[in-house]
């Protein structure tokens, strides 16, 4: 899965789409490695991000689903975001998946939405609300404890009436460095829920913060963590850098 920023404030500057010459290029390289999807987002989740309305995200990434949609339809395209009225407009424009990092939490009425288009979704997890979804939170047992809070989603999600569901334990949302990494030594646990892993760790404070470093040199960490990930039997790497994930994925001869 290939991320695509139409936001200003993307907190990793090269993943911004400034145009839609930008997009076609981006969009072909993709089929060139193989990429199946391609992600895109309205508004940012980086630290400290400022919550955009459903309109200005509509705003945002409508030109760029648009030409997806239309000219590439060889590819998959989710769409990173929390708000029924955004994913409304964009399962109804072309869209084919929602990645919600909020996991439906504080506004469920999105799993109905993917229920009433047949669309999978993408259950991020995550703890708090859009304002403070980095901070770290108490656990348990994090292993346990954030197996045990998506399972309890997916049930919500499937009463709703949603079919496919993929998950995403939340690298870097509501957990601190160690706990993170712990997640990633047990992501083979979370194959007992029966649904695909998609992993998010690119260029993420966990890896760079780990190393002292910034997110601009986080591109060996990043691809040694999606090379233990897809060891564990994770499913979807959701990258910004398509070429190194796809070297990996060569090296590692997955289908």
């Amino acid at each position: 899965m290939a991320i695509v920023n139409t936001t200003p404030d993307s907190f990793h500057e090269k993943s911004r789409i400034q145009s839609i010459t930008d997009l076609d290029a981006f969009a072909r390289n993709c089929l060139e490695k193989n990429v199946r999807m391609v992600d895109i987002g309205a508004h940012s989740t980086r630290p400290g991000y400022e919550t955009v309305s459903a309109a200005q995200q509509i705003v945002r990434l409508a030109p760029y689903l648009e030409r997806i949609h239309g000219h590439f339809p060889e590819l998959f395209v989710s769409i990173d975001t929390s708000l029924p009225e955004v994913a409304e407009y964009a399962l109804k424009n072309g869209a084919d998946i929602i990645n919600d990092v909020e996991g439906g939490r504080n506004q469920p009425q999105i799993h109905q939405v993917c229920a009433n288009f047949n669309a999978p979704y993408i259950l991020v997890h995550s703890r708090g609300f859009s304002d403070n979804l980095h901070e770290s939170t108490e656990y348990e047992n994090v292993t346990t404890d954030v197996l045990f809070e998506l399972s309890a989603q997916i049930r919500k999600i499937k009463e709703a009436g949603v079919k496919d569901i993929i998950l995403d334990l939340g690298f870097g949302f509501s957990k601190s460095l160690d706990e993170n990494f712990e997640l990633l030594n047990n992501l083979s646990m979370f194959h007992l829920l029966g649904f695909p892993i998609l992993c998010g760790f690119s260029r993420k404070s966990m890896i760079y913060k780990k190393l002292h470093q910034t997110s601009e040199d986080s591109l060996n960490g990043t691809s040694i963590l999606n090379t233990l990930a897809l060891m564990k039997n994770a499913n979807i790497l959701r990258v910004h850098d398509i070429d190194k994930a796809s070297e990996i994925i060569d090296l590692l001869k997955i289908p």
